[in-house]
């Protein structure tokens, strides 16, 4: 059987513990380990049909990496140049980002809209949105309406909630991850 693949960019290990969690939640039967984008080629990611991408927020809602939002090391924006445009019709996707919504209120999270366009972009089927309700920001470019484009997670202001939302996006995703997984096993 094929799994769900978990791959995330990060800078100070926040979103690497969050798909960690993540991981933990799904379990080794169903899910491999997380890895971090700047460890694999895009080979490591295009064979799963079924992912969980997971980013970090840095700039002005940049797709993080050493050159728009100055990151220290190789990031998102690294390895999407590496891809380059593969037709990714047939993955399905489900997407977390991190944010501060207190420090950056007025681009909380936008990180993640940068990176969900890219993947929407190459044909993807998206899902995972994630109710704004419980967030206080001024603005998100990762919200449509009252729903992010995925999971956001706050782990400065609100890590008392982190545990709950994680368990509540997996039960909401898991169904339409393993169907895809099960499809192509």
């Amino acid at each position: 059987m094929s799994k769900i693949g978990i791959f995330f960019g990060t800078e100070t290990g926040t979103t690497r513990l969050i798909a960690k969690k993540l991981y933990k939640i799904l379990g080794s039967d169903i899910a491999d380990k997380p890895v971090n984008v700047n460890r694999i080629s895009p080979a490591d990611l295009l064979q799963y049909d079924a992912l969980i991408l997971g980013t970090p927020s840095y700039g002005e809602g940049d797709i993080p990496g050493k050159g728009a939002s100055g990151c220290f090391e190789p990031n998102w924006e690294e390895f999407l140049a590496m891809m380059g445009r593969p037709d990714m019709k047939g993955k399905r996707i489900a997407m977390f980002g991190l944010g501060a919504q207190e420090r950056y209120s007025e681009r909380f999270a936008s990180s993640l809209m940068a990176l969900y366009q890219v993947f929407a972009g190459l044909g993807a089927e998206m899902i995972g949105e994630w109710s704004t309700e419980g967030y206080t920001f001024q603005y998100s470019a990762s919200a449509i309406g009252d729903q992010f484009v995925g999971l956001v997670i706050d782990q400065r202001t609100q890590g008392m909630h982190t545990e709950e939302r994680l368990q509540a996006w997996v039960d909401q995703i898991k169904p339409a991850l393993l169907e895809k997984v099960e499809a192509t096993a």
